[in-house]
């Protein structure tokens, strides 16, 4: 654009590309700028190929077409398949301060405003909100019902259960929302019109290599191919969330990862409630306590999960993921008991989905050892959409640039946990 304006002017008027450089210098200035042409025309050539198509691999294919790289995501079932399409979408700028992964929050947050303006927030259920916990408790006695919360100006008025304590977590200034779902479609579009970035249905069973460790191509079978078929990549990301343990078989050094069970429920009032993402502290009627969260969204429904499993990852993918009916009734139950506007609400879903862990609770991010041009993004537990964005930045500079401009991702470097087995 700014060539063309220039064009547009008289001779006279025109300033060369290199009005500033002195003679002297000329041949290192252009050295540099041919040396930085000759870079953008190589990652725009660069074959990359993403396994996974979460929140991480639709992240990652998004920053590489700002980059102006395309990619070929490639995903078992569907776009958000997994728990990116079942998750709650809570953003948070500094709960994890004073952790590793707090410098990768506070960026990630400032990205999901910036997307926001991009993609359109109504388009991705972005708003920010103000957050609470709560205490509660299943059939009070009528003198405890709301004893504490009733004289709280926190409480929002559609909480008019069974609860006894409320203390604030956060205002509009740190936390927020986004429907996942939404934002990585979202995002996975922007990317096909930006840079001419696909997706492919199928599953990866495979990376192939040349004599030397440099990745060669990503093996896939595609439901109703005879064969196997090889996609050819200069660089491949492992984005498949705990699945990505499956590619310890192709590459011993992949990271081990595993995944933890969560149960939610959507939940639709008659009449919409305040934007107030609810944290609770819940004592059921036979004696258990229980942490569901409520997340009240901006298109009418609630989102609510809890009851985290330890469970063994379905070999076969997010189609092997079952729902526990009982789980999600103690969800409703609860839901129901806070607010009595949800205990009758309409069910709109019932569903469960497992949040990628490492060996070590940290985010796995950046080169794996050993191989030349295989990525790494897993592991990001409860934190994995918040994240998102900036993993996927850091990635794509990381195969563009050859390193992160953006942030220090070091702590989450691959090599930390390569070769560990539970």
């Amino acid at each position: 654009m700014l060539l063309s304006r220039a064009a547009s002017k008289p001779p006279c008027q025109q300033k060369s590309l290199y009005h500033n450089i002195r003679p002297a210098n000329c041949n290192r200035a252009l050295v540099k700028v041919l040396a930085m042409a000759s870079h953008a025309s190589a990652a725009g050539s660069k074959r990359v190929v993403i396994c996974g198509g979460g929140i991480m691999g639709a992240a990652t294919a998004y920053y590489l077409s700002q980059l102006g790289v395309a990619a070929t995501v490639v995903e078992r079932e569907a776009v958000a398949a997994a728990a990116s399409g079942k998750a709650g979408g809570f953003l948070a700028l500094d709960w994890n301060d004073g952790s590793p992964v707090g410098p990768l929050a506070r960026h990630s947050y400032a990205l999901h405003a910036q997307l926001a303006d991009v993609l359109g927030a109504e388009a991705i259920g972005y708003r920010q909100l103000d957050t609470i916990q709560v205490v509660g408790q299943a059939a009070p006695s009528r003198s405890q019902s709301r004893s504490r919360g009733s004289k709280s100006t926190q409480l929002p008025g559609w909480l008019d259960g069974s609860i006894t304590a409320c203390s604030r977590l956060g205002g509009k200034a740190t936390t927020a929302q986004v429907h996942p779902a939404k934002l990585t479609h979202a995002l996975m579009s922007a990317a096909e019109a930006a840079a001419g970035s696909k997706l492919v249905i199928a599953t990866v069973t495979g990376i192939s290599r040349d004599s030397s460790g440099n990745v060669t191509g990503v093996k896939v079978q595609q439901q109703q191919a005879a064969a196997e078929e090889e996609l050819p990549a200069d660089a491949v990301v492992l984005a498949m969330g705990p699945w990505t343990d499956a590619a310890r078989a192709w590459l011993p050094a992949a990271p081990a990862t595993t995944g933890q069970k969560y149960h939610s429920v959507v939940l639709r009032p008659k009449e919409p409630v305040s934007d107030t993402a609810i944290f609770t502290s819940f004592r059921t009627a036979d004696g258990r306590s229980v942490e569901p969260e409520l997340y009240p969204r901006p298109d009418g429904t609630v989102y609510a999960c809890g009851e985290p499993q330890d469970l063994p990852v379905p070999s076969q993918g997010p189609c092997g993921v079952t729902v526990d009916a009982t789980r999600c009734d103690l969800i409703k139950g609860v839901a129901g008991s806070l607010a009595s506007s949800l205990s009758d609400a309409a069910v709109e879903a019932e569903q469960a989905c497992y949040l990628p862990m490492s060996s070590d609770g940290l985010p796995v991010i950046g080169r794996l050892p050993g191989v030349q041009g295989v990525y790494v993004a897993t592991g990001h537990s409860c934190w994995g959409i918040l994240n998102g964005p900036a993993t996927g930045q850091a990635v794509a500079e990381l195969i563009v640039h050859g390193s992160c401009k953006s942030l220090d991702i070091s702590a989450f470097d691959p090599l930390r946990v390569c070769g560990v087995r539970h």
